[in-house]
């Protein structure tokens, strides 16, 4: 039997995977992997925004706040879409600004939806700075960036819903679903 993802990858035609969600939801540990299987290269967008400013993102939110935060998330969005064949772990709120959706879908758009407890579990045992849960009540906080930020990543081509599976297996299933989003040219039909 053929192995399916030289055939997938060649379909892709060096089209970007973007994975989208929100913090806590597996993107980078997904995407690693989706990588690996795809022979594609890995980006985790925040750390080349960490990068690019010379600091963390909590140094970054501190200093220029959301708006200044979200400005550079954009031009690197923008620069990585100017490369192919990656898969790009976004920010959680990359969603929420237009230009950034521009920019990804000239690729394909992986939504990581995982149900908010147990995305709240996963975020109270990671030690990651996340500025935007830096509130009195963190669920609370998580529970407004998600009613918010839903209907945007139901923009997205693919939606995953995540439960309890590991990244390797998450990153399979992707796999396994990206071939019904992608078209095939048309054949020429012989003269």
């Amino acid at each position: 039997m053929l192995d399916p993802v030289p055939s997938l990858r060649q379909r892709l035609g060096g089209r970007n995977l973007y994975l989208v969600g929100m913090m806590g939801s597996g993107k980078t540990s997904t995407g690693r992997p989706l990588a690996q299987r795809l022979e594609y290269g890995f980006v985790d967008a925040d750390a080349v925004i960490e990068q690019a400013a010379g600091c963390t993102i909590p140094d970054i939110f501190k200093r220029e706040g959301e708006s200044g935060f979200r400005n550079l998330e954009t031009q690197v969005l923008s620069a990585i879409s100017q490369r192919h064949s990656l898969v790009v772990a976004t920010g959680g709120g990359a969603v929420t600004r237009p230009e950034n959706w521009g920019a990804m879908h000239q690729g394909i758009v992986i939504w990581l939806d995982v149900e908010q407890q147990r995305l709240l579990k996963r975020l109270e045992s990671d030690d990651t700075p996340r500025p935007l849960l830096h509130e009195q009540d963190p669920a609370l906080a998580l529970n407004t960036l998600l009613t918010a930020r839903r209907p945007m990543y139901a923009e997205a081509d693919l939606t995953v819903v995540i439960d309890a599976e590991p990244p390797d297996e998450v990153a399979d299933g992707i796999l396994k679903l990206l071939p019904t989003l992608i078209q095939d040219p048309p054949k020429q039909r012989p003269d």
